[in-house]
């Protein structure tokens, strides 16, 4: 009988205590479902401004995941301190907790940083050809930590956005044509009157050569050795590589057919 009466008492307590309790229950889950409810309505329209505005699709999702996962941590410390849950010290953790992974991600957050700034100032976009950090290739993508190159022999590079960022970019689809620096060096027998006329009917009659820009033909410098000959034609960005192979080789011809001879490289000898 004693242990009846003591599990009735504590069962009376139970129920008085969840009486007490349930106001603070009931409202804190109220909170917590119409909070979640209102976290993916926000969500949604900040997307939907972000699409207005046209940000970029990596930016716009990056700061839309940021937003909500913010939302849900503040939704989670209001509803624990609904409960009656002393939250101070649940912030305290949460911050020396955040501060270790900073610490331990020093190297991450320079490339989050650095995918930010390239992201919001876009010195290139996907589908630019771009030279930085040594290697040259093509943006299949722009990642949040990362930006991906293809090169020409189709390898894949994946490169530090905290380096590219702080490093230089060249950039050389922005301007949608190129200007190829070719180099001949010829004998000083050469008419060089002779030789820029062949050079310069060569681009005139190339069909990716731009007639504006005009390309151009000068003398480069005058070594020991050679003459040697700037050739400067313009060209789509798209047909630049053909292009230059193509000047070289009519060139080639060109001044095989007129006599003209190609003065191989001769490196000087050191002096005592």
């Amino acid at each position: 009988m004693l242990y009846i009466k003591s599990f009735n008492a504590y069962l009376e307590a139970f129920f008085n205590l969840l009486i007490d309790y349930s106001p603070k229950l009931l409202s804190a889950f109220v909170i917590l479902f119409l909070g979640l409810y209102a976290i993916r309505i926000i969500n949604r329209l900040v997307k939907k401004v972000m699409l207005k505005r046209e940000l970029d699709p990596t930016l716009s999702k990056f700061l839309a995941d940021i937003l909500l996962w913010v939302l849900r941590v503040l939704l989670f410390v209001t509803f624990i301190s609904k409960l009656g849950i002393e939250t101070s010290s649940f912030v305290a953790i949460l911050g020396a907790a955040g501060l270790a992974v900073g610490l331990s991600l020093q190297g991450s957050l320079s490339n989050f940083a650095g995918g930010m700034l390239i992201i919001l100032f876009k010195p290139f976009r996907v589908g630019d050809t771009i030279e930085a950090q040594g290697v040259i290739g093509t943006v299949s993508e722009i990642q949040i930590f990362v930006t991906k190159l293809i090169t020409g022999n189709n390898q894949t590079i994946f490169v530090p956005n905290g380096v590219l960022s702080n490093g230089v970019i060249i950039n050389y689809s922005l301007e949608g044509i190129r200007r190829a620096d070719l180099v001949f060096s010829l004998s000083y027998d050469t008419n060089i009157k002779m030789a820029k006329d062949i050079v310069m009917q060569v681009m005139l009659n190339h069909p990716q050569v731009l007639k504006n820009p005009a390309p151009t033909v000068v003398v480069k410098n005058l070594t020991d050795s050679a003459i040697q000959l700037a050739i400067r034609p313009w060209s789509k960005n798209l047909d630049f590589g053909d292009m230059s192979s193509d000047v070289l080789e009519n060139c080639k011809e060109s001044f095989d057919q007129a006599g003209i001879v190609i003065q191989p490289f001769v490196r000087e000898s050191s002096r005592e």
